[in-house]
């Protein structure tokens, strides 16, 4: 748990009254900051509020945490302030690359409020699909993010979040077709299929549930390289497409697709890692923009839709050690 997130969330939703207020003030999903509290609820052993349909009342437990809190914020926002008016503020370009639905879904939506503290700051954004991070400070990059397995070279790697592979549909195309109750149904549905940059096509889908494996072979007639094209394809209604969680995090909650086989695990779920240059050779800025990225998926991860798979994260499937040797990614 981000700990200082969970106490600024709980700092905003007192004194907002709601949860949504408090989330928009920080425009991320309502799941993320109502998860985060419960989370620091869950560590201190206490109710900080009573839920009602009127709204959030602090408890007496919560109006003594909100005191120590309130007053922990401040410093901190004076301490900001501070740096910014003795002209210390981080400032410079940072060059961040991340997968399209990644940037488009949940980078983009978060920069104004992080432009607004940071206004020294620049950020160059690159929306690739990456599949080696051979590259990555040969070519400028600061910050990757990257959904796989990449190898550490002379870089930094560090996994801060996990994924889960979800079979996705529109509620009508699931009315028209019917759902599938085992992953071999798949094969009767069209599916939106995706091309890596190294030409491996992903029409090989695999799962199990307990001691049971099943593998569907996906047929289709459009095959993208970028998983944002296959997913407007999926959302037009026509079939099927696989998509990291995360990424479409808020078309699941708002209903416009519904996953299928949630009782069967994919074991290939990728972690998602932050690939970076050491911080000694790093500017403040590069320090901001890396906290801002992974306190953003740890917002996304506490309100995750899907509950995760248990699979080992760390597995590289067969075929991509077959199709890209170590260093590899899956894109989003």
């Amino acid at each position: 748990m981000d700990k200082l997130r969970a106490i600024q969330y709980f700092v905003a939703a007192a004194g907002e009254g709601s949860f949504s207020r408090a989330a928009r003030r920080f425009a991320v999903s309502v799941p993320a900051v109502a998860k985060l509290v419960t989370a620091l609820e869950r560590e201190l052993g206490v109710r900080l509020f009573d839920r009602t349909a009127r709204g959030l009342v602090l408890t007496a437990d919560g109006e003594r945490y909100l005191a120590v809190c309130e007053s922990v914020v401040a410093r901190l926002a004076e301490a900001e302030q501070g740096f910014r008016r003795s002209g210390e503020s981080p400032r410079g370009t940072v060059v961040v690359e991340a997968p399209p639905l990644m940037t488009r879904f949940w980078i983009l939506p978060a920069l104004p409020a992080f432009h607004r503290d940071y206004p020294d700051i620049q950020i160059e954004l690159r929306m690739v699909d990456r599949t080696t991070i051979a590259d990555v400070d040969a070519s400028g990059i600061d910050i990757c993010v990257v959904l796989g397995w990449p190898e550490a070279l002379d870089l930094v790697v560090r996994e801060v979040a996990r994924m889960r592979l979800l079979v996705c549909a529109t509620p009508a195309y699931w009315a028209r077709h019917g759902m599938p109750e085992r992953p071999r149904d798949l094969a009767r549905h069209a599916a939106f299929l995706v091309r890596t940059p190294k030409g491996v096509l992903l029409d090989y889908w695999r799962y199990r549930r307990g001691t049971e494996e099943e593998a569907v072979k996906l047929s289709g007639w459009l095959v993208s390289d970028h998983r944002d094209l296959a997913l407007e394809a999926v959302l037009a209604g026509e079939g099927i497409g696989r998509f990291a969680d995360l990424s479409v995090q808020h078309l699941l909650r708002d209903g416009c697709l519904v996953p299928a086989l949630l009782d069967w695990e994919t074991p290939d779920d990728p972690p998602v890692k932050l690939v970076h240059r050491p911080l000694r050779q790093g500017s403040p800025a590069l320090r901001v923009v890396l906290g801002f990225i992974e306190a953003r998926l740890q917002a996304l991860e506490a309100g995750r839709e899907v509950p995760l798979s248990r699979g080992n994260p760390e597995e590289r499937p067969d075929w991509y050690r077959r199709s890209y040797g170590r260093a590899s990614s899956t894109g989003d």
